[in-house]
């Protein structure tokens, strides 16, 4: 019993620490049952809302494997559409280079030289056509800044004489190693010439 009257004196002795608080405002004075009914109340709200996340959490996992999957999808054709855009503007450079090279064959000793000379995507419209009036005009403009790139004229070329080649004006000719010339530099010395 004495345990009894301590648990008495404690709730006693709290008693009076709230009620001068309650008297100063305007709420109600606390009242136990009503927050266990408000306690059990927001307990059963929390536990029907866990309850529905469980039931819920399934179904977001499906929808966001859905989501990836699909954006891995998108992410696949975009992938292959950059590939099939790369391969596309690969087709139009080696068109727009053997268009350069027809046309740089009459006048160019090497036609790729003016093809890797010349910027070959400005030669294509937006729609893929090539503009051949455009690529004479750079050939000729340059043809003019690097002339010998230009072909060799046709026909026999003429010979031009070269005295280094072979024997000199008096019949000697020139020996063809340094060990003949010295010996005959010696030959020349003692007979005295």
């Amino acid at each position: 019993m004495p345990e009894e009257t301590q648990i008495e004196e404690v709730e006693e002795q709290q008693e009076p620490e709230t009620a001068p608080e309650a008297e100063g405002s305007d709420e109600e004075l606390f009242d136990a049952d009503r927050a266990k009914r408000a306690i059990s109340k927001k307990n059963a709200e929390n536990k029907s809302l866990r309850d529905r996340l469980k039931e819920l959490e399934p179904l977001a996992r499906k929808a966001k494997e859905l989501e990836d999957a699909q954006k891995s999808e998108q992410e696949r054709l975009a992938e292959q559409l950059a590939a099939q855009q790369e391969k596309a503007a690969k087709a139009i450079r080696t068109a727009v280079a053997s268009k350069v090279e027809a046309l740089a064959a009459k006048e160019f000793a090497d036609p790729e030289d003016a093809a890797s000379a010349l910027n070959l995507p400005d030669y294509v419209d937006d729609d893929g056509v090539i503009d051949t009036e455009a690529i004479k005009r750079d050939l000729a403009d340059l043809l003019k800044r690097k002339p010998h790139w230009a072909k060799a004229p046709d026909g026999p070329r003429s010979p031009r004489p070269d005295r280094t080649q072979g024997s000199s004006g008096n019949g000697n000719r020139t020996p063809n190693s340094p060990a003949e010339e010295f010996a005959g530099f010696m030959q020349r010395a003692l007979n005295g010439r």
